[in-house]
């Protein structure tokens, strides 16, 4: 159902719009303390023992208006732009190949719209005690007063760079492990549903963040600058002049590898993330269609 359906025509943009904030806001609460591993790269039993349970939902406001913003404007335009091509084009709407171009788009076009947002998450999860910020409003008055309105898009480049292929891969291997699985179930198994778009999109997410990793590491590193004095508590502060500087700094000072330091905590929240996400957005537009064909028969009664 991910992706404009000729045969099916039972979600609207709208509704693709409502199921992808719904889908986001589920998924964001359940992912929110794996996000701050990642960004923090410490153990679970430290940051608990030092900040206690919540220091692992930290952030989680800005956080979540990011994932219910994002799913909004990414799942409506793909299902508006698969919809283009299938009306404008001779292209097959439920191609992979258009489905990695419109999945990098969308993602492109919700990247740019919730920036802002993205950049405020960061740096509440990567912030240590003292606090700098104490809470959103004052977080975003700080910012501006001491670092300009262009730092709320500070690693944006890296980000739409890294986006495009990470978002355009998970909607193609999506589409063609369900493809595959369609081909390779038989009709009796087809029941559980939910659980093939959950393991579809868990694989999905899992290649996705293998292949994207390194830009998503300088994006991340390129965010949290600007306020070092917050990060002296978690050991060496590096200061980055740009993302081309960013880069050599990494391959001098860390290797090849450093690009995929904190991989394993990526790996495993890309593969909830991404199953959840697709598990939930299938869910909510299988609910919407349901109610739909359900309201159907009354108002012809009517």
């Amino acid at each position: 159902m991910v992706g404009y359906d000729p045969e099916a025509k039972c979600v609207s943009t709208v509704e693709a719009a409502a199921a992808g904030s719904a889908s986001g806001f589920v998924t964001r609460v359940l992912i929110s303390p794996l996000d701050v591993i990642k960004i923090r790269f410490q153990a679970v039993r430290c940051i608990f023992q030092e900040e206690g349970m919540l220091a692992f939902w930290k952030g989680h406001v800005p956080a979540q208006l990011l994932s219910v913003g994002y799913g909004a404007v990414q799942f409506m335009a793909f299902e508006s732009l698969t919809k283009l091509v299938h009306n404008v084009t001779s292209y097959n709407a439920r191609n992979s190949f258009v489905h990695f171009i419109c999945g990098g788009l969308s993602a492109c076009t919700a990247t740019v719209a919730v920036q802002p947002v993205d950049t405020l998450r960061t740096r509440f999860a990567a912030q240590g005690e003292p606090k700098v910020y104490h809470n959103l409003h004052h977080a975003v008055v700080t910012m501006y007063q001491t670092e300009g309105p262009r730092t709320f898009y500070r690693g944006l480049t890296p980000t739409v760079i890294a986006v495009f292929p990470y978002a355009g891969f998970q909607f193609s291997f999506y589409n063609i492990l369900q493809q595959f699985s369609e081909r390779m179930i038989p009709d009796e198994g087809k029941e559980g549903g939910n659980v093939k778009n959950l393991v579809c999109g868990s694989c999905a997410g899992i290649i996705s963040k293998t292949l994207t990793y390194p830009f998503d590491l300088v994006k991340k590193r390129l965010q949290v600058g600007g306020f070092e004095h917050a990060r002296a508590a978690f050991g060496q502060v590096r200061i980055y002049r740009g993302l081309l500087d960013c880069i050599r700094q990494i391959m001098q000072e860390e290797g090849p590898g450093g690009f995929f330091k904190g991989l394993s905590p990526s790996l495993l929240k890309a593969a909830v993330s991404t199953g959840l996400i697709f598990f939930t957005y299938e869910l909510f537009c299988s609910l919407l269609c349901a109610l739909k064909n359900a309201d159907s028969p009354k108002r012809k009664e009517g």
